[in-house]
């Protein structure tokens, strides 16, 4: 699926779900608390909690969300992040996830939720216990016009002010197209672009190691200039290839890629080297996912056993 179709996607199954309840106690989670030493002898470090973005098992989740979650769990996540309730309210997606011991620090809603649904999307977060609301997308139209990328940055920050005083942090996300120079923005990146205008207290990045990958730049880079900037990570992988048929222009817009998405640890990243720079990132959450499944239930057992295997 396309990341406009993600968008609309995800617009849809927040629609519906919408309501009330009391704050979460994030605030005080410790730095990098998804990583832990392997033992006291090894001074190697390990991801002690895995996550996944359940729109990797989106289509499972629109049939049997209750059964998708219990198998999410089965799979040995300990955390998720949603991309829509699939018309289930926040209560009760709650409910579920206490049932099964799983945790959702993070979602996604998109760019119109932040703009003209933001009180009930807080609302909706508080009940479900997300820590952080995440924005992936920024319309085609938008990012194309003069102010486009300022106007964005401005929702941002107000949006970051705003969900501070509900105990919950903003966010973005990124595909590849934030790497390619933008005559909109005068020949800059726009990633480098929404760094520099947002406050670092109000938007936070949630990064996606693949997509930055493909598009040619260095998460490492990124996490040297702007340390503590990155504390969830999408964990995804590709392969380079020619005579892919794969499409993904709307999550890489300019960048030229022939290749395809894979499970973690079946491609072509070095994962080792990436967050042997989590503590210098503040990477607190790292979510598996695949816009692209060939099995999705498998993909989730090959990526998680990888990761719950990686030691950096």
């Amino acid at each position: 699926m396309q990341p406009m179709n993600r968008r609309t996607f995800i617009g849809s199954s927040l629609a519906a779900t919408l309501s009330a309840a009391a704050s979460p106690p994030w605030a005080a989670a410790p730095l990098n608390a998804g990583f832990a030493k392997a033992n006291p002898q090894n001074p190697t470090h390990q991801i002690d909690r895995i996550g996944l973005q359940l729109y990797t098992v989106r289509a499972a989740m629109g049939a049997d969300l209750e059964g998708t979650i219990a198998k999410v769990a089965a799979t040995g996540y300990k955390e998720v992040e949603f991309a829509g309730y699939f018309d289930h309210s926040p209560k009760d997606i709650r409910a579920t996830l206490d049932e099964n011991g799983l945790a959702s620090p993070s979602c996604h809603v998109t760019y119109h939720f932040v703009e003209k649904h933001w009180d009930e999307t807080l609302e909706a977060a508080k009940i479900v216990g997300h820590s952080y609301i995440i924005c992936p997308w920024i319309d085609e139209k938008q990012r194309a016009e003069p102010g486009g990328w300022k106007r964005a940055a401005e929702l941002f920050n107000k949006a970051g002010e705003a969900s501070q005083k509900e105990g919950i942090q903003f966010g973005y996300h990124n595909h590849s197209f934030e790497f390619h120079p933008t005559e909109s923005l005068g020949g800059k990146l726009p990633y480098d672009f929404l760094l520099a205008e947002t406050d670092p207290k109000f938007v936070v990045m949630e990064m996606d190691l693949c997509w930055i990958t493909v598009a040619g730049k260095d998460p490492v880079a990124y996490f040297n200039n702007y340390p503590g900037r990155f504390p969830l990570v999408h964990v995804k992988d590709y392969v380079n290839d020619p005579h892919s048929t794969s499409s993904y222009s709307g999550a890489t817009g300019s960048v030229k890629f022939a290749g395809h998405l894979a499970d973690v640890g079946q491609g072509t990243i070095n994962w080792k080297n990436l967050f042997a720079h989590a503590e210098k990132a503040g990477i607190k959450h790292c979510f598996v996912e695949n816009d692209d499944p060939k099995n999705a239930f498998e993909d989730i057992k090959i990526s998680y056993n990888y990761l719950h295997d990686l030691r950096f």
